[in-house]
């Protein structure tokens, strides 16, 4: 579980003037927020949608007073913190509660890989050598992603817009592969009202097809759902991954 900060303000959604920059409407007065997700969230960010923000941290120059970090449709709360999957995952590696990760007792973060930073790196612990393997398991190294749209059939889609920087790091993860080493990807859907996961096809082909190539590497995928509230978040149970 990842602790949410305190005292969430509640705003409406007015515009998107860029994208990491929103205008919200607070108390009858207009506020700047930044948004740490650079996706398109056209589905989710629509004018009077109900959203969540935090006051920015006291003595740090910035443009914007508030962060936004949840909002609210349809009785569901989706964090649109980009950065928390990573703080998800690794509290449920901590806490053991990552079946597909058992036997693992040392996540490091933002780790070399080729020409890009995969998001971590679980060792059982000791090795002086990243290649080492010790107990069985090889090093595995782990890139997470980011959902936050789901259609109407509730199915979970990543991304919602094109992304040459996903397609490489599954590239870098096949590369990792090959070499002998575990990959995976694993996709944290930032809300609880979805059944499934599937990349995006129509948004992103190359994508799609990349991700399809990676599992007939070797590399593994796993996607979970989010419990999330205004107090916390933490990782749900996994759910479906459906490439074709």
């Amino acid at each position: 579980m990842v602790k949410l900060p305190e005292n969430l303000i509640k705003a409406r959604f007015l515009i998107r003037p860029n994208r990491f920059t929103v205008i919200a409407e607070k108390a009858g007065q207009q506020v700047k927020a930044f948004l740490a997700d650079p996706g398109r969230l056209a589905e989710l960010l629509l004018p009077g949608t109900e959203l969540y923000l935090a006051p920015a941290q006291a003595g740090v120059k910035r443009k914007t007073v508030y962060d936004v970090v949840l909002l609210h449709r349809d009785g569901t709360f989706i964090s649109l913190d980009s950065h928390l999957p990573n703080r998800l995952f690794a509290a449920a590696f901590h806490t053991g509660g990552l079946e597909a990760f058992q036997g693992y007792r040392q996540l490091t973060a933002e780790v070399r890989a080729g020409s890009s930073r995969l998001d971590f790196l679980l060792t059982v612990g000791g090795e002086k050598e990243a290649g080492l393997h010790v107990e069985g398991l090889p090093p595995c190294y782990v890139e997470v992603k980011s959902v936050t749209l789901v259609n109407s059939e509730k199915v979970a889609l990543f991304p919602d817009a094109p992304t040459s920087r996903g397609s490489r790091h599954l590239q870098e993860l096949m590369a990792l592969r090959y070499r002998g080493c575990r990959a995976a990807v694993v996709f944290i859907i930032q809300r609880e009202d979805t059944s499934s996961f599937a990349p995006n096809e129509a948004t992103d082909p190359l994508f799609a097809w990349t991700l399809r190539e990676t599992v007939a590497a070797g590399v593994e995928v796993y996607a979970y759902r989010c419990r999330i509230s205004p107090v916390a978040a933490c990782l749900s149970d996994p759910v479906p991954v459906k490439l074709t």
